[in-house]
């Protein structure tokens, strides 16, 4: 049976910008209906690795991480949980004197944002932490940034989001949307019809499509970041490791599990199916190996991966659409959209409601790749 609902704003997924994204908007007092194909949380939001760092970001990702840094502190009021929440500092590795470089390059740039990191030597870094390896040439310490447990932080978004009165119907696929002088009309495959003044795109790996209903394109890839988790060790490993240039991501939680991941798996937008690789966990397991010697002899006890949106620049779509009014994208997070989750639903509310924010969206615009793709369009 066919159902129509009416709300001010009508959101495309159930990520943890968009729970956040109903939060704000309902704190506010504006009427929301979140529209979730699957479970709040059960893509990238909640299978990443769960990284809350700003070390390391573009430099246009540093306002937002500020804006988000500041409410992953206030969890416990906003949603009623931690998230598991630890303020363990984040320490990027440098493996020669050219990763050592790009540390110092990009240190010295984020001071004009905020953003202080303690640079280490060869010789500091191994007195500091003597279980890293011979590998290890340098390092760079932010020790504001953190980590938490994505499997909590979406689905406690959502609920404090329906608590507060925000309509969220997981299980429910968006089949078309359009916009006319009534403002939007959303269709789902349970039959359930939205019309909302507004529309968020929110739609994670799937956000392009939002975006192609309304005659815009951005080339969105999907990725499947290959992650893992050991048997509990004794704890030692107090940071979120990066290393200089990517590859492998290490962190250790309170109950001794060690996450970490490198490489990609595969996935499969149509069938929202997505499986580790065994050749990408082995090459990042060796790679772990190098830096942390110590976990030679931990077991492996579980390896997953899910399904996100990555942009040819590595930084999302945010922003107001180009050719629809009432219509906001924020999609694309390639990789590291975790730790802007919070703040970044905070933003689209005021996108939504006001028409603007206190953060410079510009570099996020979807309209910058236009040029790549009319080109493309006029060789093909």
């Amino acid at each position: 049976m066919s159902r129509s609902l009416t709300a001010d704003v009508v959101i495309v997924g159930g990520g943890t910008a968009g729970c956040s994204a109903a939060l704000h908007l309902r704190q506010r007092g504006a009427s929301v209906v979140l529209l979730e194909a699957r479970l709040c949380g059960s893509q990238a939001s909640g299978v990443n690795y769960g990284g809350v760092r700003r070390q390391g970001r573009a430099y246009a990702e540093l306002p937002l991480a500020a804006r988000s840094r500041r409410l992953w502190d206030r969890l416990p009021e906003l949603i009623g949980h931690d998230g598991e929440f630890v303020v363990s500092g984040h320490l990027k590795l440098a493996r020669d004197e050219a990763g050592m470089a790009e540390l110092e390059r990009w240190a010295r740039g984020a001071r004009d944002y905020g953003v202080e990191a303690e640079l280490l030597g060869r010789n500091a870094v191994r007195a500091r932490y003597p279980w890293l390896g011979d590998v290890v040439a340098g390092a760079s310490l932010v020790a504001d940034d953190g980590q938490a447990n994505p499997r909590l932080v979406a689905p406690y978004f959502a609920r404090a989001a329906r608590r507060a009165g925000a309509d969220i119907r997981e299980n429910t696929k968006v089949v078309a949307a359009a916009r006319d002088a009534g403002g939007f009309r959303v269709g789902t495959d349970t039959g359930v019809t939205v019309r909302a003044g507004t529309l968020i795109n929110v739609a994670g790996a799937w956000g392009h499509e939002i975006a192609a209903l309304f005659g815009e394109h951005a080339p969105e890839e999907l990725i499947s970041p290959n992650m893992c988790v050991s048997e509990p060790l004794p704890y030692f490993v107090e940071h979120n490791l990066g290393v200089a240039g990517g590859s492998i991501y290490l962190r250790q939680i309170a109950r001794g599990n060690v996450i970490f991941g490198g490489g990609r798996g595969a996935g499969d937008r149509a069938t929202w199916l997505s499986r580790p690789a065994p050749g990408a966990t082995i090459a990042s397991l060796a790679e772990v190996l190098e830096a942390v010697p110590r976990l030679k002899a931990a077991r492996l006890i579980r390896t997953w991966t899910g399904l996100e949106g990555n942009m040819p620049d590595e930084i999302p779509v945010i922003g107001p659409s180009r050719t629809t009014p009432g219509l906001v994208h924020a999609f694309g997070f390639s990789g590291h959209g975790f730790q802007l989750g919070p703040g970044m639903g905070a933003i689209l509310a005021e996108l939504a409601l006001d028409g603007r924010t206190d953060v410079d969206l510009r570099p996020f615009a979807i309209d910058r790749f236009a040029t790549d793709i009319a080109r493309e369009a006029t060789s093909g």
